[in-house]
């Protein structure tokens, strides 16, 4: 087991080093530096000296699991800038630390008070002891912490896939699927493992070793998958993002616009008009601030316009559009020895899969069917 342990150890190490190399760092960047750090610290730790602070120092396996708390509040840190807008940290966010502050702050305290520190304990093998109302508190705080900054996390996602669709017209290495299955996949083996060590507590099952095993064993997992995927993962919103208000919530209620009805009709016609001639929807990377900067319209103006008059959001709209490019193509004796691959990707769009989904949703036709109905015709 201890050589799994340093396994992740160095990978954490690595990762970090590597992500520290890189040329333009992010503010998720710096963040998973440090997160990776904790956990390789964390882990090599624990892979040195556990069984011994478990059996000897009862103040010091309090702190040990006290770190625990700390991994769901990275990964909701990590997730929140990687979906954020903002080009600068949020100091509210230190406040997720407090907990974990005050918890070691009453372990400190405690240690001079002999009574208190002798009732806190993790393992739980004298039956005559009986811990303190604070420390159980503030253990069962940090045991709940895993599956509420899980869940935390997840609703983050649902906003992010709300703001994507709102403002891309492609979502694939945006969309953070690969952090969403992340934390789904841990968090549901993370919560069992909370559960067992809350049964050794209770009913004294199992024991803390095969409790504190088992947590620091899907760290390690998490270790090589968070560092891999993590130095993979480009930005989402760029500058041209944080320079201008965009939507939130899709279809959302224009209420305070400054949008008049006449100006609203003319940049109907304008984008309209932009769309038929210049066909900027070819461009696979194409976002609403590119697309409101190349007809002179607000990022907000446009996606009123898109939402409102149209009743889509600007992943839809420009799609739509793409959809109908590769329709033409097809029904074109011109793109006859083109195949739909390569009609699709001249269309705008960035990948088959992509290709194959949007396609479909719009036109309740997959694409060979489409082409096949045609041929018949």
């Amino acid at each position: 087991m201890k050589y799994i342990f340093y396994i992740a150890v160095f990978n954490a190490f690595f990762f970090a080093l590597l992500l520290f190399q890189k040329k333009s760092r992010e503010i998720h960047d710096n963040i998973l530096i440090v997160w990776l750090v904790y956990l390789g610290l964390f882990i090599g730790g624990y892979s040195l000296y556990s069984h011994e602070l478990f059996t000897h120092f009862n103040l010091l396996s309090a702190n040990l699991i006290s770190l625990f708390f700390l991994q769901g509040v990275f990964l909701y840190l990590y997730a929140s800038r990687l979906v954020s807008k903002r080009d600068n940290f949020n100091k509210k966010n230190l406040l997720h630390l407090l907990p974990f502050a005050a918890f070691n702050l009453y372990l400190i305290v405690a240690s001079f008070f002999p009574d208190i520190a002798h009732g806190i304990r993790i393992e739980n093998i004298h039956t005559n002891v009986h811990p303190p109302l604070l420390f159980l508190i503030f253990l069962i705080i940090t045991l709940l912490s895993g599956p509420f900054y899980f869940a935390l996390t997840l609703n983050l996602f649902k906003k992010h896939k709300i703001n994507i669709f709102n403002n891309f017209s492609s979502t694939e290495n945006i969309n953070l699927e690969w952090l969403r299955k992340l934390v789904i996949i841990f968090g549901i083996i993370w919560t069992i493992l909370i559960i067992i060590t809350v049964i050794h507590h209770v009913f004294n099952l199992f024991s803390m070793v095969f409790c504190t095993d088992s947590l620091f064993l899907a760290l390690s997992v998490f270790v090589i998958l968070i560092g891999y995927f993590g130095l993979k993962q480009k930005v989402i919103f760029e500058n041209e993002y944080k320079q201008q208000p965009v939507l939130a919530e899709e279809r959302m209620k224009y209420s305070g616009s400054t949008l008049k009805e006449d100006k609203a009709d003319k940049y109907t016609k304008q984008l309209g008009e932009y769309m038929r001639l210049e066909k900027p929807y070819l461009n696979p990377e194409l976002t609403l601030a590119q697309l409101a900067s190349e007809i002179n319209i607000t990022t907000h103006h446009l996606s009123q316009i898109i939402n409102e008059h149209f009743n889509l959001n600007f992943f839809e709209y420009i799609n739509q559009f793409r959809v109908e490019e590769v329709k033409s193509r097809i029904s074109n004796p011109k793109f006859e020895s083109y195949s739909l691959l390569g009609i699709a990707l001249d269309s705008g769009f960035n990948s088959k899969s992509a290709f194959n989904r949007i396609f479909k949703k719009t036109t309740n036709q997959t694409p060979s069917q489409f082409k096949s109905e045609l041929a018949n015709k």
